[in-house]
């Protein structure tokens, strides 16, 4: 009786690292079966595994995917608030309540959005810098100059590039933005 209870706990302490891996999904990010002429096929989606010679790449990579992670939602809201503000604008037939409602608009959106700002990194900025002109086709510096005039642009635009950043900057994901068009690819599918 007692080898019984012995071979039982050695079972489960061999199998507990098996079942929890199972649980975490590791390796894969869905599993389903599919019956293929009458037989039952396991279909297995495997997560995107990107392999780096050098730590720092690697590093950098993972930098890079936490900051899509902590922007990307950003990005999509200021995609929704600026064709909103968009809509409300064009109701709007003065020119200068058009311009009052768009300083409103403004001062809203750094109250709303200031702390949230405020602790990002500089490289997690540009990160959403480039994912706001991914997602609305402008870059900021364009988005600022259309609602808030060339002037209100060009000091933002100052202010930007002495904190080390650039609102002028755009999104080529062909080129340059190559790695982050696939992280965000990925992340909105689910797999990161």
């Amino acid at each position: 009786m007692k080898h019984h209870i012995i071979i039982l706990l050695l079972m489960l302490v061999v199998a507990a690292p098996c079942s929890t891996a199972q649980r975490r999904n590791r390796g894969y990010w869905h599993q389903e079966w599919i019956i293929e002429n009458g037989d039952s096929v396991p279909l297995v989606h495997l997560t995107p595994i990107r392999k780096y010679a050098r730590k720092p790449d690697m590093r950098r990579y993972a930098r890079l995917v936490r900051a899509v992670k902590k922007v990307y939602p950003l990005a999509k809201q200021a995609q929704a608030e600026m064709a909103r503000i968009e809509r409300e604008i064009l109701a709007i037939g003065d020119k200068q309540e058009q311009e009052r409602y768009a300083r409103e608009a403004q001062r809203r959106l750094i109250k709303q959005y200031k702390p949230v700002i405020l602790k990002m990194t500089i490289s997690e900025g540009k990160v959403l810098l480039k994912l706001i002109d991914r997602q609305t086709d402008q870059t900021a510096f364009q988005i600022i100059k259309e609602f808030r005039g060339g002037f209100v642009a060009g000091f933002w635009q100052a202010m930007a590039k002495l904190f080390g950043n650039n609102l002028k900057l755009d999104y080529q994901p062909e080129k340059r933005d190559r790695l982050l068009e696939q992280i965000v690819t990925y992340y909105e599918k689910g797999l990161l």
